[in-house]
């Protein structure tokens, strides 16, 4: 399992988890579609947004090993603003490949991307 060197452990401050620190010996978690919706706690769009801003940070706009990365948390993007980089796709393997989805994640995050105020 490739762990991300300089990705933040966590939402500075909170319990909201960003990456593991272990695989996991029974199995690797797969990656589902989490749906998002629209009243979700401020503290739990926070760590989206912190989430986002970090993967933004690390990874651009090049395809990612999804590594260390915490399943649950990277769920909630699964299938929206982070999308598969390769086909097939294994969403239960450590070594999958993913990307951010540039438009998408725009949309939802117009803060980090520079895009608010445009139409």
């Amino acid at each position: 399992m490739l762990k991300h060197r300089g990705f933040p452990g966590r939402l500075p401050g909170t319990d909201f988890q960003f990456t593991i620190r272990r695989d996991n010996k029974k199995g690797v978690t797969p990656l589902v579609h989490r749906e998002r919706f629209a009243d979700r706690r401020p503290a739990d769009r926070r760590a989206d947004a912190g989430f986002m801003k970090a993967l933004w940070e690390n990874f651009g706009d090049q395809p990612f090993e999804r590594g260390n990365l915490d399943a649950g948390r990277l769920s909630w993007f699964f299938g929206r603003e982070v999308v598969a980089a390769e086909d097939p796709f294994d969403p239960a393997s450590y070594e999958a490949l993913l990307k951010i989805d540039l438009r998408r994640a725009a949309a939802a995050f117009p803060e980090i991307f520079g895009t608010e105020g445009s139409a």
